[in-house]
């Protein structure tokens, strides 16, 4: 077969192809599109600063009253058995648990922080969007 039949049949399944694929020019009545419970994002910042202030006032200190009290009782279970593996094991498995309390403290700051900022940028970003918009209407210059 030649390079202009191999093209040829090429297009003509391309065009076959083209007829059958589906294209939307707008939204089904209901709303379509599929996926969630309602058409539009929607977001609470009351909610946001609860959840960013139930972490900083509840499970931040209660993540540290839960540490230090292992830090008191790993500490005399380790004095107890001084001279023993036991106490290497115990201080090493507490050196572990410690460093996975600073990990999950870590990752709770974070969510703070991302929660409260959170509505801020979705406003910045309606206010970016918006002015990109206004910059390319036609009714702007009117």
């Amino acid at each position: 077969m030649s390079f202009n039949d191999e093209w040829a049949q090429a297009k003509n399944a391309a065009a076959e192809n083209q007829s059958a694929n589906t294209r939307l020019n707008q939204l089904p009545a209901d709303g379509g599109g599929g996926g969630g419970t309602g058409p539009d994002l929607a977001t609470t910042p009351a909610k946001k600063k609860q959840a960013a202030n139930s972490i900083e006032n509840h499970i931040q200190p209660d993540l540290k009253t839960a540490a230090d009290a292992a830090d008191e009782s790993t500490s005399s279970a380790v004095a107890t058995f001084k001279g023993w593996e036991t106490a290497a094991g115990l201080k090493k498995a507490h050196e572990h648990w410690d460093s996975q309390v600073k990990r999950l403290n870590a990752r709770l700051e974070s969510e703070k922080g991302a929660l409260r900022g959170a509505s801020t940028l979705f406003q910045s970003n309606d206010i970016v969007t918006g002015n990109g918009l206004v910059t390319q209407s036609k009714i702007s210059g009117l």
